[in-house]
Formats: C-alpha cells, structure tokens, sequence
C-alpha cells in the first residue's frame, strides 16, 4: 500500500499549503527513514524541509559507502531513485515532496534490507529504565555515574523523544551532523540513542540496529571505551596532556579511583566525591584554569557562561574529571561541557538512574 501522501499531482512543501494529515504521515515517514530531527506535528517547516532535502541529496548520492571506519551501509540509497518508467525519480535537492518522492519513499520503507528506527509507547518509562541501567552497568573501563552524567549532557538522558501536545515523536532520539560546508544538504554523521552513538553511513546495518541503537547499555558501551582512552591518553599523556590537571596536580600520578579495585565503591561512589569537592562558581571571563589565556565564554552551543555551586574538579581524587573535558575536545567548549557534566554528577538523575 502506498504511503498516503502517494497522490497524482500532489506536492507537499514548506510554501504550502499542505494536509496538516498528510505532513504528519510524512513526518512519521522521516523521521523512522533517520532524516528528521525531531517533530511530529502535521506543519511543514524547517526541520521537515531539511529533512526532506537531505532524502533527497541521500537518493542522489549516497552509494552506501561510508566517511569513516565504520564499514558500509545494508544498501545503497542511489538504487532508489528511480521512477515507474526508468527515469530517475529525483533530480534536484529542493525540499518538495511530489508523487516521485513519495514513491521513493514508499519503497525504501518497504524493502527489508531497510533498517527503521524504533518508537515506543512510553518513551519516559524507557527513558528512565535506560539511565538506571547505564548508571548500574557492571563496566570497568570507566565510572558509570560519570557516563550517566555524560549522557544527560549529550541527549538530556533521552533514549527516546518525549511527545508534545499535538506532537506525537516518541522515536529514538537522533541527532544529525552537517559538516559537509560544501553541501549542507548532506548529513554526514548521526548519533543515536542516549549516548548519541555515531555512526557515518546510513542507514544502519540491521546488528547496528539490535545492538547499539535500541539496546541503551549497548548504546554506551563505545562511550566507555573512549572515555578510558581519553583517561589513558590524554590527560597526563603520551598522546597530549589535560592543560587543567597540569596545573592543578603537576607531580601526581593518574589516578583511577580514590577506592582501591576490591572496594564496592570503586568507580562506583561518584556522586558522593562530588558533594564532598569544594563547590565553586563560574561566570563569564573566569579563567579556564590558573594562568590560561582565555575564560568562559557563551557561544552557539553554551549561551551561558554562569554556573553555580559546581564541584571543583581539583578536589576529586581521581582523573575522570579531566578525562571528561578531553572527551569533549578541547578549548571553551569542552570546559563548559567538563563543568555541565560535574553538575549533573552532583544532580538526582544520575543517583537515581532517572
């Protein structure tokens, strides 16, 4: 059966004017194809353009080939492109959706080769069961508090969208990277799931699926491990050094946990260092660190630069908090989303795994 907004001479399109109906079925339609961020609310506007016009650009393009080391996707999406009679279905990005399109569309959700994303009847529920695991998960490479404090700053601790009136998005959360500057129309990256696990080709292979997209504990597990390489690597070396700790703890050495391995607390009493740290606040211009030549600034993703009542990362016993900011790269970000992180970690959620 063809999607319904399938029609002879009908074309959806952020000009309008569109079925409120229909831009729904569409929307529902994007967003499982991986192409929506969020929304779905039967009105045709950016996001829904963007999406549509990334579909577009995928039919065009996309070979199926991926940017990274992630292997290559179940299929190619150019093999889609085509009309009724041979012609291809899609010539142009333009962010219009006509009886072509919609055809496209209706075979890709109907070939089994094609991997959907998941919704859920009761995305808070799953929600909450999502960070109690990951807060409770047995994993040594890295303090589970510490990831679940990390996943609340990479996806709000959402595993799955949390619906709105007269929004009906309860699919797993996505997030969706352009760093194409050439060509905006494509995305480049999407991360999913609560630990925004990332993935250069699209769509999925169907085990990506399964494993570390619907799976919240499986989601994280990449985050673990790249986490313990930032702390092995990338706070007091060989690969680079956290500016921070050097000069906050220049003579010790890295410290994995204040609780020696045999200890129920090891890697496991986070918050409870958190509340005992020295609590400090940051507004904007305070240095990054003792000395360093730049301070706290908003931009784009941080529009504050104000915190209060933050644990001081110095007074922890161990290195996790650097490692975090390593995590995150390095510069004025990646100080803001150190400080996010240590405030979540001081925060309910992440003690009660919700």
């Amino acid at each position: 059966m063809a999607v319904p907004y399938q029609q002879a001479g009908l074309t959806l399109s952020e000009a309008g004017p569109n079925d409120p109906a229909l831009v729904r079925a569409l929307q529902q339609d994007l967003r499982a194809l991986g192409y929506l961020l969020r929304g779905i609310d039967g009105r045709f506007g950016s996001g829904t353009t963007r999406a549509v016009r990334a579909l577009q650009w995928d039919l065009l393009n996309n070979d199926g080939s991926s940017s990274a080391a992630d292997g290559a996707a179940p299929l190619p999406l150019t093999t889609f492109n085509q009309a009724p009679d041979g012609a291809p279905a899609v010539a142009r990005v333009d962010g219009v959706v006509d009886e072509a399109l919609a055809g496209c569309i209706d075979a890709l959700l109907g070939d089994p080769r094609m991997t959907v994303l998941p919704s859920v009847d009761d995305p808070a529920a799953r929600n909450r069961e999502a960070l109690a695991a990951i807060v409770a998960t047995a994993n040594s490479k890295a303090p589970p508090p510490f990831i679940g404090a990390m996943v609340i700053q990479e996806s709000g601790g959402l595993h799955y969208n949390l619906p709105r009136p007269r929004d009906d998005d309860s699919f797993v959360t996505v997030g969706l990277d352009r760093n194409n500057r050439g060509d905006p129309d494509q995305i480049t990256s999407r991360g999913y799931g609560i630990g925004q696990y990332t993935l250069f080709h699209h769509p999925p292979r169907r085990e990506e699926l399964q494993d570390a997209i619907v799976d919240p504990v499986r989601n994280v597990q990449k985050m673990f491990a790249d986490l313990r390489e930032k702390f092995d690597r990338f706070v007091a070396g060989p690969a680079d050094v956290a500016s921070e700790r050097r000069v906050e703890h220049p003579l010790l050495p890295l410290r994995l946990c204040r609780y020696a391995p045999s200890d129920a607390r090891y890697l496991r009493d986070c918050r409870n260092c958190a509340r005992a740290a020295r609590k400090i606040d940051i507004e904007r211009g305070t240095p990054a660190y003792a000395g360093a030549a730049f301070g706290y600034l908003p931009d784009q993703y941080y529009p504050s630069a104000a915190y209060s009542d933050v644990p001081d990362r110095a007074d922890f016993l161990c290195d996790w908090p650097y490692a975090v900011r390593r995590y995150n790269g390095s510069g004025n970000d990646s100080f803001h989303y150190q400080t996010r992180v240590l405030l979540n970690l001081l925060g309910p959620r992440v003690a009660n795994g919700e």
